[in-house]
């Protein structure tokens, strides 16, 4: 059961080393040769090679590669572990895919006739491996590993292809170069160089952990300012792998070798600065990602919550948080329209959808997508919600307008509210465990009562099980639980840096540990008295030391507050002390407090100290074990004489006694002055009430006004909203209308832009010279019909005598063909002046025989 799982889902890996997949097909091997040949021994990175193979055909790859290679060489198998420094040959009639760090490999019975082999193994290796993940195409025919190196490419991975001067079958690797999605372009044994040279920064072992290493994180920590105060986002937090290999990537593209030149660079590169930003940012989406966890939401959180909204005629709000460029919020769009029908019209619908990436909200708010892009996308949806345009895809207006995109920081921007349902996929793998409760802390903030939230598959809500509780666990859905929290700013903006100081000073923080840090630490490990850390709702989020002498499991529902779990002598005494550290923020102690343990009486010195972190307030709760004999010298307990060292057993619990009565009026006078200033705060409340009552309703009487004025400017925007609506049916109708003229008439008819490419041709043009719409529109005018229309005369007539003029009828023009036989061609110009300032030329030609 465990082997299907695995078959099924792509695990991230936790390997910190590359894996570099190598695709090939026809003249491949060779390429492959040249690349092995330039690798050394030692790499630190782990190759799989896959080539289309006969699947009929036992391969001899495995001891053909053996007898060139610097590492060892095996044949691929179902569940092999990866490892640095190994070559991986995918044996023929094999389908493979990576999950945790191990590879799948399937039959490929059914499917011998798919060429996307390479295609499947890259995508599932930029998804498992993300920025540890590169890859290579060589020689080969069609066009395999194009659509995988792309999702490589977008989880911030590597990608090279073999340049067409060395490559015996170019089709390939230019196809992933016309795509846009390859990093480097050199011959086989370059590309296995510069592997080698991009691994070196940051390349943490055992052995490099030194002076030197400690220097590079220095590096990498200034570097993050930078970005900091150039854009305002801390990266300190995200995960510190992820980031380093996308300063490598960087640093490779830049052909920079040091870490101290690429910072060095960094600071007085401003374009270098917000390259990076961008790659830091990784936009890893697409329509109906995950099409079973999408359908959960779609069929059992979206259609329950719709039902509900139209009912009590509430707005329906979803936050897509991290949206990159936007195909999640369309997704979860589409299923709105899907689910209610010709119901939508009748529930506000409020999608939105933020990220801190300006490129990305950019092409989200276009809705404009290439095909590569549409995967996951049935045809029946691509036609009910796409228009096709220019060779991409927008998404239809009636979808668009569901949607609101904004640029937005969830881990630092106020986040929206009342919403019902937040999606924040793919985002909280990329940040450490202090930022993911943050944003846990803000999603519950931002969801309605029983709200929902909607993770990635590799995400979960951790410990924080006090806010949310599991409703689908497969598909990684949560509902918010428990009362409305504070928000809280959980990051800020840098102050503007003086980047020539900065490393002013660096050296003395990176000093050898000294004797007194480790005297510390011995000191805190032996001798520090039992304790724990709770957070300003008491909940024990840290133990330090044996506590079961104080605090015990609760009956019933488990739980870690401190309240619930402590013995019932000692509870009491505890929650007074914490509310009074809570008031005072100052430290508190209560000594020799009185409890049973193992049916023998004992006393506890307690003590509560005030932590704060930042803008949140935690409570260290340290117990001492006390003798009211006062036998036992005590850590935090007054200081007592010598003069008496024991007592009889009556003199002890009569000493009790009076200790307690008299923390019990203390605590009694301290309850009753609570009570009166909570009356005069109350008093003062109810005064400020009756006056914000006479304020309220002279704002309601403000407020009638602004409504009727408010109407009356809403009157105004419909009238002129109507008559934009009149005026862009009048254009469309306009637009239509020339459409038909143009279609219509008997002669051609050519319009050309200024640099005399066809706009757009008749379709008598078409008839006319028996010629295609992809052979004409887009091109130069001299360049179609090989080259029938490149005259002299004709040149002359549109490069140096239609600009001075406006109008020419009737210009003649004698050509011949290849054949011999002449023609007249009769042109008939007109400059036109379009919105925009954008200027067309209008051509209608004629052609007759010569004599």
């Amino acid at each position: 059961m465990a082997t299907s799982k695995s078959k099924t889902d792509n695990i991230v890996s936790s390997n910190q080393f590359p894996v570099v997949g190598i695709g090939a097909s026809a003249g491949g091997l060779e390429a492959f040769k040249q690349f092995l040949g330039a690798l050394p021994v030692k790499t630190g990175m782990a190759f799989v090679f896959i080539q289309h193979l006969n699947p009929n055909h036992v391969s001899l790859l495995p001891e053909i590669l053996e007898r060139i290679s610097p590492v060892p060489v095996q044949s691929a198998v179902d569940l092999v572990k990866l490892k640095p420094d190994h070559l991986y040959v995918v044996p023929e009639n094999k389908m493979v895919t990576t999950t945790d760090g191990v590879l799948l490999l399937e039959e490929r019975t059914n499917l011998a006739k798919r060429s996307d082999v390479i295609d499947r193994f890259f995508s599932s290796l930029g998804v498992v491996h993300q920025s540890y993940a590169v890859g290579i195409v060589l020689s080969g025919a069609l066009s395999d590993g194009t659509v995988g190196l792309q999702a490589i490419k977008s989880y911030g991975g590597l990608t090279f292809a073999q340049d067409g001067g060395s490559a015996a079958f170019k089709s390939m690797p230019n196809s992933a170069v016309k795509a846009g999605v390859i990093d480097f372009i050199l011959p086989p044994a370059k590309i296995a160089e510069r592997l080698i040279e991009i691994n070196q920064p940051f390349h943490e072992t055992a052995d490099q952990e030194s002076n030197t290493g400690a220097s590079e994180e220095q590096i990498f920590k200034q570097i993050l300012m930078v970005l900091r105060a150039r854009r305002g986002v801390n990266f300190e937090n995200y995960k510190s792998s992820t980031l380093k290999r996308r300063i490598i990537r960087r640093m490779a593209l830049v052909k920079t070798n040091s870490l101290t030149a690429y910072l060095e660079r960094l600071k007085d590169d401003l374009t270098e600065q917000d390259a990076l930003y961008n790659d830091m940012l990784i936009s890893v989406t697409s329509f109906f990602r995950d099409p079973e966890a999408i359908d959960a939401v779609c069929s059992e959180i979206l259609s329950p919550l719709t039902e509900r909204k139209l009912k009590n005629n509430e707005p329906l709000r979803i936050w897509v948080a991290g949206c990159a460029t936007g195909e999640e919020a369309y997704s979860l769009a589409m299923c709105l329209h899907e689910v209610l029908a010709d119901k939508l019209a009748a529930l506000r619908i409020q999608i939105f959808a933020s990220d801190i990436s300006d490129i990305a909200i950019n092409k989200a708010r276009t809705g404009i997508y290439r095909p590569a892009e549409m995967e996951g996308l049935s045809k029946a949806r691509v036609q009910q919600f796409f228009t096709k345009l220019d060779g991409n895809y927008q998404i239809n207006k009636n979808v668009r307008d569901l949607c609101i995109f904004a640029h937005h920081n969830l881990l630092k921007d106020p986040p929206f509210s009342r919403l019902d349902l937040v999606t924040c996929r793919n985002v909280m793998i990329y940040l450490e465990p202090v930022l993911q409760g943050k944003a846990l802390k803000t999603f519950h903030y931002a969801l309605n009562k029983d709200g929902f939230l909607w993770l990635g598959k590799s995400e979960t809500i951790g410990r924080h099980t006090d806010i949310f509780d599991a409703e689908k666990t497969a598909d990684k859905i949560y509902r918010r639980k428990g009362p409305s929290g504070g928000y809280m700013d959980v990051a800020s903006y840098a102050r503007e840096t003086l980047f020539k100081d900065m490393n002013r000073d660096s050296r003395k923080e990176e000093e050898e540990k000294d004797i007194f840090k480790i005297a510390e630490e011995v000191m805190l490990e032996k001798l520090i008295p039992p304790c724990v850390l709770v957070n300003d709702k008491f909940d024990i989020i840290q133990f330090k030391g044996e506590t079961d002498r104080w605090l015990t499991l609760p009956k019933g529902k488990p739980s870690f507050n401190v309240l619930k779990i402590a013995r019932q002598e000692i509870s009491h005494e505890l929650q007074t002390m914490l509310l009074q550290a809570k008031r005072s923020k100052e430290v508190t102690s209560r000594f020799a407090i009185a409890y049973t343990f193992n049916e023998l009486q004992h006393a506890v010195n307690l003590q509560v100290i005030p932590v704060a972190a930042g803008n949140d307030v935690y409570y260290l709760v340290v117990f001492q074990p006390a003798s009211s004999s006062g036998l036992q010298a005590l850590m935090f307990e007054v200081p007592r004489s010598n003069e008496h060292l024991s007592y009889d057993e009556n003199a002890i619990r009569v000493e009790q006694l009076e200790r307690e009565l008299i923390q019990t009026r203390i605590n009694m006078r301290m309850i009753t002055e609570e009570q009166e200033a909570a009356n005069e705060k109350l008093q003062g409340y109810n005064e400020e009430l009756l006056s914000a009552s006479e304020e309220q309703q002279s704002l309601n009487e403000e407020l009638e006004t602004s409504k009727e004025e408010l109407q009356s400017t809403n009157e105004e925007i419909i009238i002129v909203n109507k008559e934009l609506l009149d005026r862009n049916d009048q254009l469309n109708r306009s637009r239509l209308y020339t459409e038909a003229i143009v279609d219509t008439i008997r002669d051609p008819l050519l319009i050309l832009n200024q640099e005399l490419r066809v706009q757009r041709a008749s379709r008598s043009f078409y008839t006319k010279f028996q010629l295609a719409e992809k052979e004409v529109e887009g091109r130069l005018l001299y360049e179609i019909a090989k080259g029938k229309w490149n005259l002299p005369p004709l040149k002359d007539l549109l490069e140096h005598i239609l600009p001075d003029k406006t109008v020419m009828d009737n210009f003649k023009v004698d050509n011949e063909s290849e054949a011999g036989q002449k023609s007249v061609l009769y042109l008939n110009a007109r400059k036109v002046q379009t919105f925009g300032d954008e200027q067309l030329i209008l051509l209608a030609m004629e052609e007759a025989n010569g004599v």
